[in-house]
């Protein structure tokens, strides 16, 4: 029995797709029927992503789960705005996404740190240069507002659990945990109200990657950001977020796309879901979120009866 799980709420049509019904929350991103598709050689093409149709509410943590090459990173690029769709449209805090604009952050897989930058210049650059191109640093303002961000700068290195002796460093001088982290502050810095997390900890030894797990969730929950995390690890997913979107396969023949194959509440405590604090109930949802990200989606009514089962005995 999977309890403190919302069951999902499904659309009646031909596919089975379990999706979540929108809410009148204020939407933080809205993806409106989109595909993607590359051309292939013979004037063929491959679908990547086939009408794909998300509300994400201002403040939810939504992690994006599927196989390799389901189109996970994909569709987090076009929410970036660094790709476009091929059909459809993305809207981000209720405009059009055209190209990468300063609505989103985003933390890549490999670190994105200037290299010939310390620390200090990676994290107040992006602040900086929105604010005051080069002619601008010559006006009055710019002392007082670059002294205001590297305070700000600062406190984030120290909210990383980086020590300000960090700041002077270059990126090659730190570990990879410690690049990472100074790349979700760089990210913060920006003040963006939406996060976007590419398979952000998935180079990463499993120590650093937990540590970075715990650091990511007291950020979120102090001042619970939109985040999207993309991952392809089940255990991750499962105690990071606070809903969980498998994009899935239901064929492998070239014009059929990922869809949406589950769309799922998750408790979003502070603490997360995980197999030491939830034990079987853990592994049974491990169980059934696998098989949706392998295009099995027969045993779904098990998991609505049981997580109703659930909320009826909570109360």
């Amino acid at each position: 029995m999977v309890s403190g799980v919302s069951a999902p709420v499904k659309v009646a049509n031909e596919t089975g797709t379990v999706v979540a019904m929108p809410s009148p929350a204020a939407t933080s991103i809205h993806v409106d029927g989109v595909s993607m598709c590359y051309p292939l050689a013979k004037k063929k093409q491959r679908t990547v992503l086939e009408n794909i149709s998300l509300e994400i509410e201002d403040g939810e943590f939504v992690v994006l789960l599927g196989e390799t090459g389901c189109g996970k990173s994909t569709l987090l690029r076009m929410i970036l705005g660094q790709e476009r769709p091929t059909s459809g449209k993305v809207y981000v805090s209720g405009k059009a996404v055209e190209r990468v604009d300063a609505r989103s952050g985003y933390v890549p897989q490999k670190y994105s740190l200037f290299p010939d930058r310390t620390v200090l210049d990676n994290l107040t650059m992006g602040p900086e240069t929105s604010k005051y191109h080069i002619l601008g640093r010559l006006m009055p303002g710019f002392r007082s507002f670059r002294k205001q961000v590297r305070k700000e700068a600062m406190r984030q290195l120290e909210h990383m659990g980086l020590r300000p002796t960090d700041a002077g460093k270059y990126p090659h001088q730190l570990s990879g945990g410690m690049q990472q982290r100074v790349a979700i502050a760089q990210a913060l810095m920006m003040k963006n109200r939406v996060l976007l997390m590419d398979e952000a900890f998935s180079a990463l030894d499993p120590a650093t990657r937990a540590s970075l797990q715990r650091l990511l969730k007291t950020v979120w929950n102090e001042s619970k950001p939109t985040i999207v995390f993309v991952t392809h690890n089940t255990a991750e997913a499962l105690y990071l977020g606070t809903r969980l979107i498998v994009l899935a396969r239901s064929s492998h023949e070239d014009h059929c796309g990922s869809k949406v194959a589950l769309d799922m509440k998750l408790p979003g405590n502070e603490a997360g879901m995980s197999l030491k604090k939830n034990g079987q109930e853990f592994l049974d949802l491990v169980d059934y979120v696998e098989r949706f990200s392998r295009g099995n989606r027969h045993d779904d009514q098990a998991l609505d009866e049981s997580a109703v089962d659930g909320e009826e005995e909570a109360v």
